[in-house]
Parts: structure tokens; sequence; C-alpha cells
């Protein structure tokens, strides 16, 4: 029987997965002596009705933008962290791309890797599928709560208070997608947030054609590298951005 092309075209993708994972999970468990601990919150959401995906992320390390947040355009998103392995977020999305959903995406991530213990990712899908994944030796407290279209996630938080404000902040808040990103942030760290304190945060934002001159998808894409009160830093970052670069019509 000859197979469709559609079907091949499956196949490559599945193939393509687990070539990446086991490249992934094979330089993680070489290098996990060097690895830090991500230690933070964050949330993955969608907006249905404009189709933005975005993450938004806290943490007592510096540069936090550069390692937890994933997102493409009609896709999904991905937050890595704790101990993070950064090939979550680029498997997570092909994941996606692939057809598989929110639980799978979780299960072909961490099945295979040795680390998985220490891991803690939340994903979503541009339908709003979502999932959490909370490794056993993560840093306490550690958990997650998935929701319609969000997923919060956290490790080394001051309980499990944080994580219930973030979820409540988002499902009350107001404005558009980044706008309750944030109040989720702010939340969770009103909340108590990282045991060890505050350094750096970060908001993706990305919605096809809406990124600068309409020809990317990163619509926000704003960070504060280390800063004593990175959330509130990041608001301000923020509204900056937001003037400069206001919604298309």
């Amino acid at each position: 029987m000859v197979s469709s092309p559609l079907s091949r075209q499956r196949i490559s993708n599945t193939a393509t997965s687990v070539f990446l994972l086991a490249s992934v999970l094979f330089t993680a468990s070489a290098r996990s002596s060097e690895t830090k601990p991500v230690a933070t919150f964050s949330i993955v959401a969608i907006d249905p009705e404009t189709g933005e995906i975005g993450v938004a992320v806290q943490s007592k390390i510096v540069g936090v933008g550069a390692i937890v947040p994933f997102a493409k355009a009609g896709v999904g998103a991905v937050a890595t962290q704790s101990y993070a392995n950064t090939g979550y977020g680029p498997l997570g999305l092909l994941a996606f791309e692939s057809d598989l959903d929110a639980a799978a995406t979780i299960e072909l991530l961490t099945r295979d890797d040795p680390l998985k213990s220490t891991r803690q990712v939340g994903v979503i899908s541009a339908n709003g599928d979502a999932a959490s994944f909370t490794g056993a030796d993560c840093h306490e407290w550690a958990g997650g709560k998935t929701g319609e279209n969000y997923a919060v996630q956290g490790n080394i938080l001051a309980g499990p208070e944080v994580i219930e404000a973030m979820t409540e902040a988002f499902e009350n808040a107001k404005g558009v997608l980044a706008e309750r990103l944030l109040a989720a942030l702010a939340a969770g760290q009103e909340a108590g947030g990282d045991q060890r304190g505050r350094q750096s945060a970060s908001l993706l934002i990305v919605r096809s054609n809406w990124g600068y001159g309409g020809v990317s998808d990163r619509f926000r894409d704003v960070r504060v590298d280390d800063h004593p009160t990175p959330i509130a830093e990041l608001e301000r970052v923020y509204r900056l951005h937001r003037d400069l670069f206001p919604r298309p019509k």
C-alpha cells in the first residue's frame, strides 16, 4: 500500500522528533553537572479570540527570558524550568505541529530524559490544550495547575498559594493577553513568589504577522535580565513597548 503525502509527512515528523529528543537528552545528561536550577514561576496561555499565544516568567536567576519561554504562532508555547532542558522548547513545538496533544507532548519530552525527575515544564497548544509536569526531585515547593487556556507552574516557591494566586489573577484579569499574564506574575510575587528572591522576568507574545514590520510572529518580546523588582520593571518596559508598537487593527 502506498502511503499518502500527509502520512509520509507525519512519519517524517515523528522520526525528526525522536532524533531531536535523543540528541537533546544526551546533551542534557552529559552536561548535568553544569546546569544551574531555574527556580521560577511561569504561565503559558492563549487568547482564543485573537490567536495570541504567550509565556510570562519570573526567576531568581539572571536572564530567565533566554532559558524558559518558547512560543510559535499558530502552534503553541512551552515553559521549561527547574533544571531546565531548553531542548524541550523546540521539541515541544514540533510535537504540537505533529498533532500531538498536550499530554502526549509532555510524555514525549520527559519519557526518556534521564533527568526528568528534576525537570518542570508547562505546555499549551494553539487550541488551548494545556498540561504541566513537575518532576519528583524538583525543589520544594514545586507544582503546577492547568485551567481553561492556560498552565501555571513553579518551583522553590513560598508554597502552593503562589500557584493559586496566579491562576485566580489570570482568570479574573481584564485586558489583552499580555496584561493578563503580567497580572498573574504580579499576583504570584505578592503571594510569596520564589523563596530565594527576585532577579529577572520575561514576557513573550506571538501572533502571525504581528511582529516588527509585519514579517515575524514575535509581537511582544520584552525582558528584564537583572533588577531588584523585575516584574514591576517588566510592566514598565511592556508599557513602553505597547505605546511604541500598538496592536494591529
